[in-house]
């Protein structure tokens, strides 16, 4: 069974940073592609980063440029580094697992609880 545990938000200024994490047991991450995902109140998921089996990484635009997603293979972690963060980046971020395909898609039935980041001042 995957677990997912997402940790590394909080309170934060605009222009601030913030570093995620995501530690798995169930699933090795080098074996599959990894997105983090972000929900704000009202809005539909979105998948925000991901990286690939490979290490290769996307990102949305409207966080490209600033959040990069890294992975340690050693600890079975996945990070995402945010900087200049701005209000409509609060939200809460969640991580999953699973082949390219379903990561874009978001297409999973379980999810971690995520961790909350809001930015404001």
């Amino acid at each position: 069974q995957v677990q997912l545990v997402e940790s590394g938000g909080g309170l934060v200024q605009p222009g601030g940073s913030l570093r995620l994490s995501c530690a798995a047991s169930g699933i090795i991450f080098s074996m599959f592609t990894t997105g983090w995902y972000r929900q704000a109140p009202g809005k539909q998921r979105e998948l925000v980063a991901r990286i690939s089996r490979g290490a290769i990484t996307n990102y949305a635009d409207s966080v490209k440029g600033r959040f990069t997603i890294s992975r340690d293979n050693a600890k079975n972690t996945v990070y995402l580094e945010m900087n200049s963060l701005k209000p409509e980046d609060t939200a809460v971020y969640n991580c999953n697992s699973g082949t390219s395909v379903k990561v874009v898609a978001g297409a999973f039935d379980s999810w971690g609880q995520g961790t909350q980041v809001t930015v404001s001042s």
